[in-house]
């Protein structure tokens, strides 16, 4: 796992992808704060979180779309196959490298508070949970986008498959409280969503209700995606 995690992370950087993501992500960042925080005086930085899980949806099928989708075109994906490792090490060396990309970019944000504590503070607590937030549903995205990734060989479609996971995920829990309202969803129905929704849980932890079942949650959602992903690559490997 150690070994194609490497080669992987390195992948990212060797093309134009990791800073084509990085940099994309950061700029628009970059200046949502500028704007929102620096010339509009805000010490609060949970606007500009929300903001980068609204951002997070369309810049992380460019993250995952080549994880799998470039081994399958490039037809490097028998030297993989073959290796002497598990189905499960070459889909957690994978996740990983990609996780730890978002993780650098995580990284390079913690300039805002630092900013915002030189020219008046911040609140610790909405700083750490949103932190928390965002890394738990960028690995539950994560595991999506690779998921999606080890179903075609088509970097394209694979990103435009995670992207419409991801848009369908957002307005999931919007629509459904549509029809609720409506009379047309009961009440267990709705109760069904509101549990399942990646979205309604972020906003627990952006509250600092970092409850035990919501961490098991994200947890479980990247667990199965993951053993989902090693299913296909299983099956391929015994095609």
């Amino acid at each position: 796992m150690q070994a194609i995690f490497k080669r992987d992370f390195g992948a990212y950087f060797t093309s134009a992808i990791g800073y084509v993501y990085i940099s994309s992500y950061i700029l628009v960042l970059n200046l949502y704060f500028y704007l929102i925080n620096i010339l509009g005086a805000s010490t609060s930085l949970s606007g500009i979180f929300s903001f980068m899980l609204l951002v997070m949806m369309f810049v992380t099928p460019i993250l995952t779309m080549r994880v799998f989708s470039e081994d399958f075109k490039q037809k490097t994906d028998q030297l993989l196959l073959t290796a002497p490792v598990t189905s499960s090490a070459i889909v957690l060396g994978k996740f990983f490298s990609s996780l730890a990309v978002f993780g650098c970019l995580l990284a390079l944000t913690v300039l805002w508070p630092i900013v915002l504590h030189i020219f008046g503070g911040f609140n610790l607590d909405e700083v750490v949970g949103n932190y928390i937030g965002m890394i738990s549903i960028g690995a539950a995205y994560i595991s999506i986008g690779v998921f999606v990734s080890a179903m075609t060989e088509n970097q394209v479609i694979a990103a435009i498959g995670s992207l419409a996971i991801f848009i369908a995920l957002y307005i999931l829990e919007i629509v459904a409280m549509f029809f609720y309202a409506s009379g047309v969803l009961p009440v267990f129905v709705m109760r069904i969503f509101l549990f399942t929704s990646i979205f309604g849980r972020y906003s627990d932890i952006t509250r600092g209700l970092l409850a035990l079942d919501t961490i098991v949650f994200f947890i479980s959602v990247c667990a199965f995606f993951l053993f989902l992903t090693t299913r296909v690559i299983e099956k391929r490997r015994k095609g």
